[in-house]
């Protein structure tokens, strides 16, 4: 091509781009908009915009649930592929709508913006707000089928991608004649009123991996049946999976948002589930069609009703849901805003009162307040305004003060209450919201003093930490030891490429007893968690973990099995996830050594036992075989009385030694068994040690 033609071809482009006229613009009619850019209104055209026109249709059918029409929805999910959804409301219009001249299931499945819930009085308070829902799914469906039960019949309509009409098969492929209208085609008893909707996915919007999860499915079915006490949803898989079996689950709550709320609680409950109810109206602009189809500017009272319950657990993590309408509100809005605010505030006004917080300290913060708390809150209203269709954030500005306001009032009674039982709650909520402040304050204060350190000092590690030479964290292993004594020898003993030792004098503080910051202060709890470098509590970071097993090393007696208790009770409580993923040991040293005074060629002179029971085997063993051995058999009581030899054999060497695995299997049990042996009532810990008396095997105490 010549420099000639280049020249010219880019003038012509360039006078057709500045030669830009209205025949040049596209007007997407109806659903065509929809089709086109289906990542507005479903968020992506992947698994999660699949879901999302579930959503849609099921949200549909809870609205009616909310409106007190509806107590069963059933979802059934078909082995072509197809997704159905009935329930038992009443029914999508099917009469006439008169400015259309379509019936009332075709304006909702065709006309986007068109539905009941712009103010008509259909719906008091509802999950769908913008009349897009079912229109999207069925304009991205590449067949959607309806049945309304009303009036005494099931009326019936198809639609291919939007378009009404009949398919002669059960089966999107289908031939198919448009034409529009609804027909009547079997009698139903006059009380029987509900909607089916049965719709195929068109598969030229999503992509070919898209697909529903049944996972995400029945935790959105127990949500929302948690949501909307008394309504049952059935959710029923079809797809026959390698068992051949069909799937069923059933979801029915009516306990509401309190019984949801010790569902998600992950923790040991310091009170009962509390629920704060209110209301509140307020007043707001919106346009209202008149009787002559005009938009005008119209103030209404908006009724806005507040349902929250939480409670405080003993664990760190925040678990906070927020809903409107039963809709979910991931990121928040101002509902959870004016929660937040208002709980901080009535917190500390309670501390400050009862004198918990001294004057010299600062105001708890929002993360104290909400540490170790789960919490559920609700808001419902009618026509609640949304960042987007996918309603993640709530944006009405008065809910964040009706909901402060209820937050406020309901609070200050709970921990002003004179119930001797709530005030004992109340008092507990109290002590743990200032611990969780006091433990901010100085670990704040901890970090400073390391900023502080001078450039001089090369480490901020305990003197007495034997490190390892190697930094991969996979290899490397802490040797939590007792005492100095047993320290030397297992110096001796260890390979320091990878194996480092940390000395503890005698027994550690008992944490399940102890406060936070009194842990904090024990000089030996503070150096394990220093040296193994990745926090506590729920600032814990595994990730920075420096080792990848830590070992607890003590002497095989009733001493150095109370420290690995010990020991074990601060792993529980402040460093869960070590213990959760294995790697917290306990090592197995031997109880008896056996010296042969006469070993046959190639037998190993000195034998190791672990038990009296193995002992006795071993003895009985080398006595049949005609070994005699030096007497006594030595007993060892502690590692100190082992050379550096003796203990690499048995304890360190990784070729030789047995560890003892510590699992966290039912953590519930486990935190019954802590709190009982470890925790501050004695009453149970004494009964305990008395019943079980009778049951104890004498030869087992060391003595």
């Amino acid at each position: 091509m010549s420099a000639e033609t280049t020249v010219s071809s880019a003038l012509r482009a360039a006078e057709d781009g500045s030669n830009y006229t209205a025949r040049h613009l596209l007007v997407l009619e109806g659903l065509e908009a929809v089709r086109k850019r289906p990542g507005m209104y479903i968020g992506s055209t992947d698994s999660r915009g699949l879901m999302h026109c579930l959503w849609e249709i099921i949200d549909n059918a809870v609205d009616e649930a909310l409106g007190g029409f509806c107590d069963r929805i059933d979802v059934l999910l078909h082995e072509d592929g197809s997704v159905e959804v009935r329930d038992n409301g009443r029914g999508i219009p099917v009469d006439v709508e008169p400015k259309t001249g379509l019936s009332g299931v075709e304006v909702v499945m065709t006309k986007l913006h068109a539905g009941g819930k712009f103010g008509g009085g259909s719906y008091a308070a509802s999950g769908g707000l913008h009349g897009v829902g079912a229109s999207v799914v069925n304009a991205l469906s590449a067949r959607l089928d309806v049945e309304v039960d009303r009036n005494g019949h099931t009326h019936a309509i198809s639609f291919r991608r939007g378009t009404p009409g009949i398919f002669t098969e059960l089966s999107p492929d289908a031939p198919f004649d448009p034409t529009s209208g609804l027909t009547r085609t079997r009698k139903v008893p006059k009380a029987r009123t509900g909607t089916g909707i049965r719709y195929w996915a068109d598969r030229q919007i999503f992509l070919k991996e898209a697909k529903l999860s049944l996972e995400n499915l029945h935790s959105r079915a127990r949500q929302t049946a948690f949501l909307v006490p008394g309504l049952t949803i059935v959710v029923r898989d079809e797809r026959l999976t390698e068992s051949e079996q069909v799937d069923e689950a059933v979801f029915r709550f009516d306990g509401g948002i309190g019984e949801f709320c010790e569902f998600l609680a992950p923790d040991k409950p310091v009170c009962d589930v509390l629920r704060l109810r209110g209301e509140g109206s307020f007043k707001e602009t919106v346009p209202v069609l008149d009787d002559l189809g005009h938009m005008t500017p119209t103030e209404v009272t908006r009724e806005l009703g507040v349902d929250i319950a939480l409670r405080w657990g003993t664990g760190y993590d925040t678990t906070l849901r927020s809903f409107v309408n039963i809709i979910a509100t991931p990121k928040g809005g101002t509902h959870v805003t004016g929660f937040e605010r208002s709980l901080a505030k009535t917190l500390n006004e309670a501390l400050r009162a009862s004198k918990l917080l001294r004057v010299a300290e600062d105001d708890v913060t929002k993360d104290d307040a909400t540490e170790g708390m789960t919490a559920v809150v609700t808001v419902r209203l009618a026509e609640p305004q949304f960042e987007g269709q996918t309603k993640e954030v709530l944006g009405t500005s008065a809910a964040n003060r009706i909901v402060a306001a209820v937050v406020a009032k309901e609070l200050k009674a709970f921990l002003g209450s004179s119930k001797k039982d709530e005030k004992a709650q109340a008092r507990a909520v109290l002590e743990k919201v200032v611990a969780a402040a006091r433990t901010r304050v100085a670990a704040r204060q901890h970090k400073e003093a390391q900023r502080r350190k001078t450039a001089l000092e090369t480490s901020s590690l305990p003197a007495k930490l034997a490190d390892c030479r190697s930094d991969d964290v996979d290899r490397s292993e802490l040797f939590i030891v007792e005492g100095d004594s047993a320290l030397g020898t297992a110096k001796l003993a260890r390979n320091s490429e990878f194996q480092a030792l940390l000395p503890i004098r005698g027994k550690i503080l008992n944490v399940q007893k102890a406060s936070i910051s009194d842990m904090l202060k024990n000089a030996e709890c503070a150096s394990i968690i220093q040296v193994i470098g990745a926090g506590s509590g729920r600032t814990f970071d595994i990730d920075q973990a420096r080792y990848g097993r830590v070992i607890f090393m003590a002497d095989a007696d009733v001493d150095g099995s109370h420290i690995r208790c010990l020991l074990l009770t601060l792993f529980q409580r402040y460093m869960r996830p070590m213990v959760e993923q294995g790697r917290v040991f306990a090592a197995v040293p031997p109880l008896h050594r056996i010296e042969l005074t006469n070993p046959k060629r190639g037998q190993e002179k000195y034998h190791y036992t672990y038990s009296d029971a193995e002992l006795r085997r071993t003895m009985l063993e080398f006595q049949a075989k005609g070994l005699r051995w030096k007497e006594p058999v030595q007993r060892y009581k502690g590692l100190g009385e082992m050379d550096a030899d003796q203990l690499a054999e048995t304890t360190m060497d990784p070729r030789h030694r047995i560890l003892r695995r510590i699992n966290l299997g039912d953590l519930e049990a486990a935190e019954q068994v802590f709190d009982l042996l470890m925790g501050n009532d004695v009453a149970p810990r004494k009964e305990f040690i008395v019943d079980s008396a009778a049951t104890l095997d004498r030869s087992r105490i060391d003595a």
